[in-house]
């Protein structure tokens, strides 16, 4: 048993419990593998300990590696999960299954006509600046329901989740229930939240996607 299947082991293993305690269902939670700056061997080791969605923070990187590996797997899910650039719309559209970072209005016009252009429909989930913080991307929470009655203007654009990157430093349950109560304001079936130092908090206020690197691929 190679680091990997040990981390992702380990990992089920909270997981499991999480549920239990929670009284939530283990196929809700979608565990996402963050791959950035991790090389094919290694994702691909992760692909063989049961992985089926990686998550990437940059273009760049995505093209260099996934194609290849998608070939080899078509199975696998990409979620794009970095800030994206509207000039990146285009290649994100291209290489990803699911955005989950959208934050503004041109980025949703640029990522509608290149998705009617290569006759693709993506998932996409909205970032929500859950602690208002001016350095940070997404939406305002006040805000959201104005957003997805823009985007459900646009063609081809399927908001399926919320996303959040809370606070550091500071403790995640608040931020995590307030994108709860917020997707289910708004009907919104998923919630992308928690990460290796904070899933379990998520697991306890229904998030379906948790995005863990550092617990799967160690430091980068």
């Amino acid at each position: 048993m190679n680091q990997i299947e040990k981390n992702l082991y380990l990992i089920n293993e909270r997981i499991n419990n999480s549920c239990k305690i929670y009284e939530r269902k283990k196929s809700e939670i979608n565990l996402v593998a963050v791959s950035k700056k991790v090389e094919e061997l290694r994702i691909i080791q992760a692909i063989n300990a049961g992985c089926t969605i990686f998550g990437e923070n940059y273009i760049k990187e995505a093209k260099e590696k996934w194609p290849k590996i998608k070939e080899q797997y078509p199975q696998i899910k990409l979620h794009f999960i970095g800030h994206l650039q509207s000039n990146k719309a285009k290649e994100a559209a291209h290489l990803f299954d699911c955005i989950e970072t959208l934050d503004s209005e041109n980025l949703v016009k640029n990522l509608s006509k290149e998705c009617i252009k290569q006759n693709k429909q993506i998932e996409c989930f909205i970032q929500v600046n859950i602690g208002e913080e001016e350095q940070k991307g997404g939406i305002d929470p006040s805000q959201i329901k104005e957003f997805i009655e823009f985007c459900h203007l646009q063609n081809n654009i399927n908001i399926t989740g919320l996303m959040c990157i809370p606070p550091a430093q500071k403790y995640a349950s608040p931020y995590f229930a307030l994108l709860a109560k917020i997707a289910n304001k708004n009907n919104i079936a998923k919630i992308s939240m928690g990460m290796s130092e904070d899933f379990e908090q998520a697991i306890a206020l229904n998030s379906t996607h948790i995005r863990l690197g550092t617990a799967i691929f160690g430091k980068r």
